[in-house]
């Protein structure tokens, strides 16, 4: 089953079995992408045992998103996170991939959502390496894609909604269908913005740099503890504009997400990154990321949450 492990789904407060997870075909959602959702992980760390990673603060990230589509999460915050748990409990996991999604359920189908109630569910299952076990290792292929990212004030960049990955689906499947593991799109002012999926950094000059959330990237919450990890390394980082060329020039390219944790990218459309493989940075970064989660080294930011 492409979703192991995953035997009950939380759904509108009660655990229900897979197979009965289901929506109706005249959902809004369906029709319209009027969604939200969050993408985590649960790390069977040696230490404390299967621990959340940054719970708090992708559950808070979920509201917000909520929030500027209008929809009233119909529990609190406090409430979804136990939610979390309680998933993860039922299904036995210890290691694990989490998908809240908060979605417009059956009402009307105007454009307008309003007159449609607000349903919720919380899946988990086991799933690895998001770009694969060797990309995490080796390094990627990617291209730049000749989608564009949205432009400000169109889609909202900073919410993490359903209907904002029909942009990323066509960057993916563009990228693998010639021959790439992935894309990079760039923003309407043709400037690095992020992957499909992940946030992009650059190391150019010794330094690391990443785009702004003027740049219409999602504000990772990866992102954010890599550029902790990487001012504890003694790095420069800086959240600036990349002109698309500083790719072919950088000393290193790679990707941070809750999917794709850190991987390095060794090419960018067939220009070999620095010397073509995972970069000492990256990989320095990736090292100390896993040393965390795994529970090799203390939590010392405060980043796990136990399940139990």
């Amino acid at each position: 089953m492409a979703f192991d492990g995953c035997q009950k789904i939380w759904m509108n407060g009660e655990l229900v079995d897979f197979a009965d997870a289901k929506i109706h075909v005249l959902s809004h959602v369906i029709h319209y992408g009027s969604g939200v959702f969050e993408g985590l992980r649960c790390y069977d760390n040696r230490r404390i045992g299967p621990a959340i990673f940054r719970l708090k603060e992708h559950t808070h990230r979920l509201f917000n998103s909520a929030k500027v589509l209008r929809m009233e999460i119909p529990y609190s915050e406090e409430e979804i996170n136990e939610a979390i748990k309680a998933t993860l409990q039922a299904n036995g996991l210890r290691s694990a991939y989490i998908r809240p999604l908060v979605y417009r359920g059956m009402g009307t189908l105007g454009v307008d959502p309003v007159p449609c109630p607000v349903d919720v569910a919380i899946a988990a299952w086991s799933w690895g390496a998001y770009l694969g076990e060797e990309a995490l290792a080796q390094g990627i292929d990617v291209r730049v894609s000749s989608w564009t990212r949205m432009a400000p004030n169109t889609f909202p960049a900073l919410v993490k909604a359903t209907a904002n990955y029909l942009n990323s689906q066509l960057i993916r499947m563009e990228a693998n269908i010639d021959g790439y593991t992935e894309g990079i799109a760039l923003d309407t002012n043709g400037n690095v913005c992020e992957g499909s999926g992940e946030n992009v950094f650059i190391v150019y000059d010794g330094k690391l740099f990443t785009p702004p959330l003027g740049s219409s990237v999602l504000k990772g919450i990866t992102r954010d503890c890599i550029m902790i990890l990487a001012r504890e390394m003694g790095l420069e980082v800086h959240e600036h504009v990349i002109p698309r060329e500083m790719l072919y020039h950088a000393e290193e390219v790679f990707f941070s997400g809750s999917a794709a944790e850190v991987t390095p990218i060794r090419s960018v459309d067939r220009i070999a990154v620095g010397d073509g493989k995972a970069g000492p940075v990256a990989l320095e970064l990736q090292k100390r990321f896993f040393a965390i989660v795994n529970g090799e080294e203390e939590d010392r930011y405060g980043w796990l949450t136990p399940v139990g």
